[in-house]
């Protein structure tokens, strides 16, 4: 496995790791929790994140990939895992040869999925049930996992709390991590 392939299937993991931090304990109805009009609600950011991970795997296999509504966040949790999982399988075959570049996964669909991780945390603080904050360059990621079942934060932000808005860019509080 060359070492971008290593470095993507490290993102994947990283993403799903994401994407459980925002989803994990949300409460009930926030799948379907619609900030604004022509919103994305939690379900449908997740079902397209599935729609991404089956978008990148078609530059290995070909074809296309649309996948159909399913009726809850909790079903298409596991769809989009399992896609992680079938895309991370896919980087670490050294038999597949892909019809774009490692940079143009991360650059398209990686990226684009990372981003939508993040939209869930928001939707999460919009939805009045905000995620903890945390240092993620000591989270517990491991290319070996792309499952819904991720570790709980090593470092969490001592100073969060839910009733007070995020810290400036740089501020320090008494952990001594950035905000």
């Amino acid at each position: 496995m060359t070492e971008s392939r290593v470095l993507l299937r490290h993102f994947l993991a990283a993403l799903a790791y994401r994407t459980q931090k925002a989803l994990r304990g949300a409460p009930p109805g926030f799948g379907s929790f619609r900030a604004g009009v022509h919103v994305r609600t939690p379900h449908e950011l997740l079902w397209h994140m599935t729609g991404l991970m089956g978008y990148a795997r078609t530059f290995f296999h070909g074809g296309r990939f649309t996948p159909p509504a399913l009726p809850s966040l909790a079903h298409e949790v596991v769809r989009f895992h399992e896609q992680l999982g079938l895309l991370s399988q896919d980087f670490a075959d050294a038999a597949l040869t892909a019809t774009i570049t490692d940079q143009q996964f991360l650059q398209g669909p990686l990226a684009d999925a990372m981003t939508h991780a993040g939209q869930l945390a928001m939707l999460r603080r919009l939805a009045g049930d905000p995620v903890a904050s945390e240092n993620f360059i000591h989270a517990t990621i491991d290319p070996g996992n792309v499952g819904p079942s991720q570790p709980d934060p090593v470092a969490p932000d001592a100073w969060w709390r839910p009733d007070r808005p995020p810290h400036a860019p740089g501020a320090r509080e008494e952990t001594g991590h950035d905000a």
